[in-house]
This record gives C-alpha cells, structure tokens and sequence, in this order.
C-alpha cells in the first residue's frame, strides 16, 4: 500500500544548512534509501567525509562544489553528481544551493565517515 509521508523530517546542521529529509533514516525508519531536500547558504561548507554510500545530488538552484581526489567538480543548477561508496569528497557552495540528494543505502550520521565528526551534527 502507498505510504504518504505528510512532512520531511528537519535535520539541522552547522553553518545554516538545513536538511528536509523525505525517506530515511530520520524520517520513516528506511535504511535502504534517503531522499532529501536540501537548502545551503553562501559559504556554506562541510568537513570531507569518505562515505559509505552512494549519493546522486541534482543541483535545483544556485551550485554546489564537490571536492575530491583528482580535483573539484562545480555543479550548477540543472546539473548532477553522482559520488561513490569510498570516495573521499567535500562539499562546499559558494553562492548557496538548493538540491535533492539520493543515498544508497540511506544517510546516517554512522555511514558518512567525516573528518572531525565529534564536532558536526546530523541530527540523526
């Protein structure tokens, strides 16, 4: 039977971005898959992190960068990233983004691996 998922769960973290979490963790329990709304400022930034999951991030409004090993990916709107289960990658904006991300298996704050992760919240 269809599930209707009345209202994402908000996750905020540092720095001002804010995550609306539709499927997941956080919001229906799923472990298998996340799909999130997400809302980062200018300037926004977060610690790299060696994932261990799949995410494809489609860029709706502004661009986010993707640092990684061989370099940076700029990814504006219209666009997408699709990054791998251990690869080690950051994420920055430069002018604020708006974006949807999909992970695989699900985002939670055990799976991401960050630099510094004792002082970055997921709310999860």
């Amino acid at each position: 039977m269809p599930e209707l998922i009345p209202a994402p769960a908000i996750i905020p973290v540092p720095g001002g971005k804010v995550i609306e979490e539709y499927a997941g963790h956080a919001s229906s329990g799923d472990d298998s898959v996340s799909v999130a709304h997400m809302i980062a400022p200018a300037g926004w930034e977060e610690p790299a992190q060696e994932p261990q999951f799949d995410e494809v991030t489609v860029v709706l409004d502004g661009s986010i960068d993707v640092e990684h090993d061989d370099g940076v990916l700029h990814v504006r709107a219209g666009q997408a990233v699709i990054t791998r289960a251990g690869e080690r990658i950051r994420y920055t904006t430069r002018e604020g983004a708006r974006y949807v991300a999909v992970c695989v298996p699900a985002f939670h704050g055990e799976l991401v691996n960050r630099d510094g992760d004792d002082d970055y919240g997921d709310g999860e």
